[in-house]
């Protein structure tokens, strides 16, 4: 059995109310939704949450939402490993803990179905604990710069500061979409990241991470140039 299991608590401080506010017309949160549900992968698409307003618009996209988030993993410090161990053990006390689980992040419009689709068949080819969506950094990080309380820069790698940028290794970062685990493996050392985990790479037109007001316009631009809609 495969589940979808969104993460979405109720407080947010830089973006109040963000799993639910409207984004392109609709909740954010539903494009996750909807993109678990069309993608055919998931017996079960749950959300974990803290709070009537989002278990409520969520059922109203087609999720369940089973059980309320206990408050001591719905602070600002909780990580998501914690979430969804806390998930699958309340499954695994009602029905069983499912063999394949996807969590996907509430606030991830841009999650397309394909993606999903890959990093299932990348768990299972592989046999691995984790695969994530991952992108690549637009420039070199190995050019990246630092700049200290007085104003003064200087490189976090100066001995590249004469290397030609085609001449550095290309590096990636968290694409913050969705994770899949593989269940037993998870339980047994519940982290996001594991030896053995694998990356699926995503375009980075189709990753923008959401944090502030003004990534969240970047992300409706983005959005709407590419003529996204509902459902991935």
């Amino acid at each position: 059995m495969n589940v979808a299991i969104i993460t979405a608590r109720g407080g947010s401080k830089r973006i109040p109310g963000k799993n639910t506010r409207l984004f392109s017309a609709k909740p954010i949160i539903a494009y996750s939704i909807r993109a678990a549900i069309e993608s055919g992968l998931f017996d079960r698409v749950i959300v974990s949450t803290d709070s009537d307003k989002i278990a409520a618009i969520a059922e109203d996209y087609g999720a369940d939402v089973p059980f309320r988030r206990p408050a001591n993993l719905s602070d600002d410090l909780t990580a998501t490993a914690p979430v969804l161990e806390h998930a699958l053990k309340w499954l695994g006390e009602h029905g069983g803990v499912p063999d394949y689980a996807c969590c996907i992040y509430p606030t991830a419009p841009f999650v397309r179905k394909r993606y999903l689709a890959e990093g299932f068949e990348a768990l299972k080819e592989f046999g691995c604990t984790t695969t994530f969506s991952a992108t690549s950094f637009a420039f070199p990080i190995f050019r990246s710069l630092k700049i200290d309380e007085e104003g003064r820069v200087e490189m976090f790698w100066p001995e590249h500061e004469l290397t030609r940028s085609q001449d550095l290794p290309e590096a990636y970062h968290d694409a913050g979409q969705f994770y899949w685990l593989n269940c037993e493996k998870f339980l047994r050392e519940p982290r996001l990241y594991a030896s053995d985990s694998r990356a699926i790479i995503l375009p980075r037109k189709l990753v923008q991470d959401i944090d502030t007001p003004e990534d969240w316009e970047t992300a409706e631009s983005m959005f709407k140039a590419q003529g996204l809609e509902l459902g991935g």
